[in-house]
């Protein structure tokens, strides 16, 4: 599995502006609705759901929520860069501006754990952060995310 596979590049986007993570949802579930077909009032309600068994902000300005969704056909992910950082409970208590978002059907079961491990060592990866924190444009953000990995392998 590589971030290409389940990565879209009309999933990516940069926002402005987000004043809470309930708004950030509501972007990501938008989001999953246009580029995946999901319909985004799930995709919303599924992340919070989730959001509420504990934060899903991992530290040094990074969140990754998932979630697991009955009418997903398999791993899908969106990815958005905050141009201001937004407070998520995160581990370190740092706003975070860097999301990546995993939704998965329920019954993946290990390929939404492998999904979940390839993104987060794509973003520990501190070139790869500082990368997409110097740039804003989406397609730009796609290709270092999907060749991130690649130089990692290498």
């Amino acid at each position: 599995m590589q971030v290409a596979d389940i990565l879209k590049p009309d999933a990516v986007k940069t926002i402005a502006s987000c004043t809470s993570k309930k708004r950030l949802f509501h972007d990501l579930g938008e989001l999953a609705e246009a580029s995946y077909g999901l319909k985004a009032s799930e995709v919303i309600e599924a992340l919070v759901e989730r959001e509420n068994l504990g934060p899903t902000g991992v530290g040094l300005g990074i969140a990754l929520p998932h979630a697991r969704l009955a009418t997903a056909n398999d791993v899908k992910g969106i990815f958005v860069r905050l141009e201001k950082p937004l407070n998520f409970e995160s581990v370190d208590r740092q706003p975070v501006d860097l999301v990546f978002c995993l939704i998965a059907p329920e019954t993946a079961g290990v390929d939404h754990l492998k999904a979940l491990a390839l993104v987060s060592r794509t973003m520990r990866d501190t070139g790869t952060c500082q990368k997409l924190r110097a740039n804003s444009d989406a397609a730009t953000l796609h290709t270092i995310l999907t060749e991130a990995q690649a130089s990692q392998a290498a």
